[in-house]
């Protein structure tokens, strides 16, 4: 297998430039440049669709939230911890208000109109062949509100995507694991997802 690390604009890996590159109405950015790599592994056949898997949580997990809703047809298997996923209320919730500055006011009219086109729970489309998904999370989680992670797994459903998994520890916080047994149990279960669902 290949294990790839996408360092997209928006992180910290080159300094600020590079993460301020892709805040507020740049954010889609950090979108753009995780489709491109994913496009460029199945260019030189590094990987095909079907047994391309991705991960990330936090605030990787809206990141995986943004690729589900926006390129289904690219991905495989969607691995999404711990995830900031509706960005409208998202301010509203724990430690939400903090990062305004980076995301913007979903109440200004003017900032929820970018806000609106990354927020996963308010894309997801009917009748969309969505690839298999685990969203996991932690009741105890203490930044970012499991009530995202619900909630989107709640939408999916409704609309009857197909394997929609969902796997919530009521310990662990943001981690998602309170000690080293259940982290081993929360890393296997991602892994154990992705060999279940990725094309051999």
């Amino acid at each position: 297998g290949v294990y790839v690390q996408a360092n997209i604009r928006g992180g910290g890996e080159f300094g600020p430039k590079w993460h301020q590159a892709a805040v507020k109405e740049n954010r889609c950015k950090a979108f753009e440049d995780f489709i491109a790599v994913a496009e460029d592994l199945i260019r030189h056949q590094v990987t095909c669709p079907a047994r391309l898997g991705i991960q990330g949580g936090s605030n990787g997990g809206l990141l995986m939230g943004n690729m589900l809703t926006q390129r289904p047809d690219l991905f495989g298997a969607v691995l999404c911890q711990v995830p900031l996923l509706d960005m409208q209320r998202y301010h509203k919730l724990l430690a939400g208000a903090s990062w305004m500055a980076e995301f913007g006011d979903p109440e200004i009219p003017e900032e929820w109109a970018y806000l609106q086109k990354y927020s996963p729970y308010h894309n997801v489309v009917p009748g969309t062949t969505y690839p298999p998904l685990l969203i996991t999370t932690s009741t105890r989680d203490d930044r970012v509100h499991p009530g995202h992670a619900r909630k989107m797994v709640q939408r999916l459903r409704e609309h009857n995507a197909p394997h929609v998994l969902y796997y919530e520890n009521i310990e662990g916080g943001h981690g998602m694991a309170a000690d080293n047994k259940q982290r081993a149990f929360m890393t296997t279960l991602g892994w154990k997802f992705m060999s279940r669902y990725l094309k051999k």
